[in-house]
């Protein structure tokens, strides 16, 4: 698993320079590769902070992230910044929905860690498979609705189409307009319930199962 985070980190950093490598001497020769170059590069810089970031928290927190937590995380960035915007395969249908499914799954994950945390190691271990399970789906759903509240505030204050309620320059109208959302809640809802299903069965089945997804004391 060790190994596999390396990769994606790897991957995200290595494969975001060289994606800069080639898109900015083409933007700077005024042929860029992809419509809206300049933003998309600024994106692909963002993606290799986000994909470092979990070291520099651990470091300044002094603990330790979930393993399993921090792999999922750097193929979400992975697909979703260098692949999904740099490499506009947001273009590829579905691509979105996929990645609304893999990040509540995460965040479902991230919401037991948290739970974990919280929770006395006693009261923990006593604590219902399904009351876990409840939590880690509850709390991934309501990320979930608040990433869609982020995009609909980015909407309106800045104009932009993250709702998707437009296509080109025209409005749509009626159920129309809410297919994009309404696609997206259903994902997160989905990739919470996989992560809450999973969590029922193997906490119900071995009680150390759940610590695959606590937090870890800096070593």
């Amino acid at each position: 698993m060790t190994r596999l985070l390396k990769l994606g980190v790897a991957l995200n950093v290595v494969g975001g320079c060289v994606y800069l490598a080639v898109c900015l001497p083409a933007l700077w020769a005024g042929h860029p590769i992809y419509p809206g170059q300049a933003m998309l590069a600024g994106q692909v810089v963002a993606g290799m902070l986000l994909a470092l970031a979990p070291m520099g928290i651990e470091r300044i927190g002094h603990f330790r992230f979930p393993l399993l937590l921090k792999v999922i995380f750097e193929c979400f960035i992975l697909l979703a910044v260098l692949m999904g915007t740099g490499m506009q395969y947001y273009n590829v249908p579905y691509w979105d929905k996929f990645l609304h499914l893999f990040s509540a799954a995460l965040l479902a994950g991230l919401g037991l860690a948290i739970f974990g945390a919280l929770t006395p190691k006693m009261t923990l271990q006593r604590t219902s498979p399904l009351l876990l399970a409840l939590f880690a789906l509850s709390f991934g759903v309501l990320l979930g609705v608040c990433w869609e509240f982020y995009e609909f505030t980015g909407d309106g204050l800045l104009g932009l189409n993250m709702q998707r309620y437009m296509s080109g320059h025209t409005l749509l109208a009626g159920r129309a307009a809410l297919m994009d959302t309404m696609g997206d809640l259903f994902a997160d809802v989905g990739g919470s319930l996989l992560l809450a299903g999973w969590t029922f069965v193997g906490v119900r089945k071995d009680r150390a199962w759940l610590d695959t997804f606590m937090f870890q004391p800096w070593e």
